[in-house]
């Protein structure tokens, strides 16, 4: 492609094939920084997850790209915070005709997917593949509709095996996924998105619930497929982004899981709610969580049994905060650990709750076992990481490698970190140092700046924009300055200055 074949020419020259470490990225969807182990859980059992971080490096302060799913993977694959990326939300590119219908999308691909990425954008796939990186994404795209220039296939990845559309993410029995560029069927029969119990039936009788616990478990048979992929991986170097649907609801996992949970928590009321419903919905969200947390255990496993494990740099992360629907309990959990995780405070909001999110990184040898990292991160400096790693020339980003922190070198430190969110009524966000400065409800026209100091106040309590009005100019100058209007009408802000 034009872009890749530019930026090569600007590369410097990369290790050897034999020298390149393999790169796995795990992200999980809507995991909370309080979910796992090693950050505080207490009730789901993430062993495997733990185990990384006990090999590795725990970052405490680490971003997501922005508080929902496609915008954060923007930012994840293209290395641009959410004032220059070109997806800043969640968009179903609705005019298209029924896209949250699920017959319909069914018989019509053309209706699945989100708006698709320009092609003349780079992604970090990109770069690893041309630099000789055998790449596949496992999991969910949600940055292009099939029949677009933005399917997996044409940004980057040599296989792609998963959801294309997140919304046909919305059940994890669907009728089917996608095998690079064409349908790959699944034994489930048809049922209809965000279905409520029907009338007549016990919702405390098990067998109430048959309709949305069906054969073929999507994680399971992507699961599989990225096994077989690291197997099929001998000679060249790989990346691997294994993108999870879980815990993301709908309440949907596989049952010795859930019989292990439910006897653990006894017990519960049925939830009834959006999604689907579902007879033990604490048990069943913690299933999803170990059920990813076993399947992180199988991928280091069939590293080791390759013998690849010291050679691989591995990953964990989750695409923004926690989410508070679907019978999703977050506040039961503690989901966001010392922060909030409540509506408003988690997915889909800029506080602590919606972005600060998990990061592990392991690499055998090289990154001290057992180690912490307080080094204040986002999803964008990946891209600027996988370049210094390469040894290759950095494509202009808005991130900072965080290979030094890995290695234990000197790390240079952002100034601040940015976000901002047309979405749930408009937000901005900056990160810088300690403190932490935010906008809401922008698109009703409110431009007042929030001031948090979080060292002393992590769960955004108390507003000190009074007491530090010099701060607060400053934060309202980089709010000004990081905001460059986006090419897609639907992510402006009038009251920032946008065209609409």
């Amino acid at each position: 492609m034009l872009k890749t074949t530019l930026f090569l020419l600007l590369t410097c020259l990369s290790l050897t094939a034999q020298q390149k470490p393999n790169i796995i990225y795990i992200l999980a969807d809507d995991l909370g920084y309080g979910e796992i182990g090693v950050n505080g859980q207490r009730s789901i059992e993430t062993p495997n997850i733990d185990a990384l971080a006990a090999n590795g490096m725990n970052f405490t302060q680490h971003y997501a790209g922005a508080p929902v799913c496609a915008p954060s993977r923007c930012v994840l694959l293209t290395g641009k915070h959410l004032g220059n990326a070109y997806i800043r939300g969640n968009d179903e590119w609705a005019e298209r005709g029924e896209v949250w219908n699920l017959k319909a999308m069914n018989e019509n691909p053309a209706l699945e997917g989100q708006r698709p990425m320009p092609d003349s954008i780079l992604t970090v796939a990109e770069i690893l593949q041309e630099n000789g990186y055998k790449t596949a994404l496992v999991g969910k795209w949600g940055l292009g509709a099939p029949l677009t220039e933005s399917t997996a296939n044409k940004q980057g990845f040599d296989y792609f095996f998963g959801y294309n559309c997140q919304r046909q993410a919305h059940t994890l029995f669907p009728t089917h996924l996608w095998e690079n560029e064409e349908r790959y069927s699944l034994n489930n029969k048809f049922v209809d998105l965000h279905q409520k119990l029907p009338e007549g039936l016990d919702p405390y009788d098990p067998a109430s619930y048959s309709d949305y616990q069906l054969t073929d478990y999507a994680p399971e048979i992507m699961h599989q497929k990225a096994l077989d992929f690291l197997n099929s991986t001998d000679d060249e170097p790989f990346f691997l982004y294994y993108a999870s649907p879980l815990p993301h609801v709908p309440l949907q996992a596989p049952d010795r899981w859930v019989l292990y949970y439910q006897e653990k928590f006894g017990l519960e009321e049925p939830y009834s709610g959006n999604y689907y419903p579902n007879r033990t919905p604490r048990a069943t969200y913690a299933a999803m969580v170990s059920y990813l947390d076993e399947q992180v255990g199988d991928l280091v496993s069939a590293l080791n049994a390759k013998g690849q494990l010291e050679n691989t740099l591995i990953i964990f992360s989750s695409d923004n905060g926690p989410s508070y629907a679907g019978g999703a309990q977050p506040e039961f959990f503690n989901s966001a650990g010392r922060f909030q995780e409540k509506y408003g405070r988690g997915k889909g909001f800029v506080f602590e709750g919606g972005i600060r999110v998990p990061m592990i990184a392991s690499w055998p040898g090289q990154i001290r076992a057992g180690s912490t990292s307080e080094h204040i991160s986002s999803f964008y400096d990946f891209l600027p990481t996988v370049c210094e790693l390469l040894k290759t020339s950095t494509p202009e980003t808005d991130g900072i490698s965080f290979l030094p922190e890995l290695l234990g070198e000197e790390q240079k430190v952002h100034e601040y970190l940015y976000w901002e969110f047309p979405e749930y009524k408009g937000q901005q966000a900056i990160r810088m140092g300690d403190w932490k400065a935010i906008r809401q409800n922008i698109q009703e026209g409110n431009l007042e700046i929030e001031l948090y100091n979080l060292k002393k106040d992590p769960e955004e309590l108390y507003n000190l924009a009074k007491e530090e009005p010099e701060l607060v100019r400053q934060m309202e100058e980089l709010f000004r300055q990081n905001h460059h209007q986006s090419d897609l009408t639907k992510f402006r802000m009038k009251a920032l200055g946008d065209d609409l």
